[in-house]
């Protein structure tokens, strides 16, 4: 179990859910105009497949979506709902923020709603300052809604990004518990490197693949103990592992060098590329939804991207 932290109640992830557009681009569809191939890019990523929205899956759309299916999840009514955080780096248009606009879609009105951007790390960062809302009496509920539409910021000419970036969303629903279900936040950062993800001049994602990872499988096997020392969690005590699904060769990395061998590692990102901060929570709701992890189970939830900054904690499977 969780360790305790000193507040006045305790909390965990009491629903989820998840949106995946229904457009499938598979590696045999990019190779039509890209210099690749399915086995090219199997070998380097892990990536069969990726969701790419449709002009109706607007960033808004979909975390309203997910969050509209977390909540029935959780059988928690939306006039409950103390705050909305949606975790994003890709909305068009920065002003006005999406978390508003979700909170008004899932009848949650009154609630306080922020947008929290630290890329694919900003699902894990938002959940942290969810259970705190939680803990400390600000809220009885806390929608944690991460979505992203990457393929508007894609260079679909550019091989390394467009074989990586895709679409989607997930969302928890945070609430008060008996005992701890969300861990301490673990988190960090490496400014010196931020120029490795990012926009270029023309506001197209770039990345340099090689040094991302070469940064992630130097620096996130530690992390992954970070978190779970922080958790008061030995990794044979974990059912599930689930990094940021940035590429299949980190993610095997992190769960190697962590050494829970009889956890199940999320794979998620086979089937749905990278989808930045939507990445850890859909990948936990596509275990749960597969059976793969069960209510009560312990899963570690590691993430990291642009800035660099990342972030994890031990959660319990709702």
């Amino acid at each position: 179990m969780i360790v305790a932290t000193s507040a006045s109640r305790f909390s965990r992830i009491v629903g989820l859910g998840e949106y995946r557009p229904a457009r499938v681009v598979t590696n045999d569809d990019l190779a039509q105009t890209l210099d690749t191939n399915d086995d090219w890019i199997r070998q380097r990523t892990g990536i069969a497949s990726r969701r790419i929205g449709g002009d109706e899956d607007s960033v808004v759309a979909m975390a309203s979506a997910a969050t509209t299916k977390a909540l029935a999840d959780a059988g928690v009514d939306p006039s409950r709902v103390g705050q909305v955080i949606l975790a994003t780096c890709s909305m068009t248009k920065h002003v006005p923020g999406g978390s508003a606009q979700v909170a008004h879609a899932i009848g949650a009105r009154a609630a306080g709603a922020y947008d929290l951007n630290a890329a694919c790390a900003g699902f894990c960062y938002g959940l942290a300052a969810a259970s705190d809302a939680v803990r400390h009496g600000q809220s009885e509920y806390v929608v944690v809604a991460a979505s992203e539409r990457l393929s508007d910021w894609v260079d679909w000419s550019d091989r390394a990004s467009a074989i990586l970036f895709a679409d989607g969303a997930a969302a928890a629903i945070v609430g008060p518990a008996d005992s701890p279900g969300i861990g301490p936040l673990v988190c960090g950062s490496d400014g010196a490197n931020a120029q490795l993800i990012g926009l270029d001049d023309d506001r197209r994602l770039h990345l340099d693949g090689p040094a991302v990872y070469r940064w992630a499988t130097t620096e996130m096997g530690a992390a992954a103990r970070a978190v779970c020392e922080a958790a008061g969690v030995e990794p044979h005590e974990l059912a599930a592992v689930v990094p940021h699904q940035a590429n299949l060769r980190i993610v095997s990395s992190i769960a190697k060098q962590l050494g829970a061998s009889q956890a199940v590692v999320a794979d998620d990102v086979v089937e749905t590329g990278n989808t930045s901060a939507a990445s850890v929570p859909l990948a936990l709701a596509r275990l749960r939804r597969e059976g793969k992890v069960a209510t009560g189970d312990l899963a570690l939830t590691l993430a990291f991207g642009a800035g660099l900054t990342w972030a994890g904690s031990v959660v319990t499977v709702p």
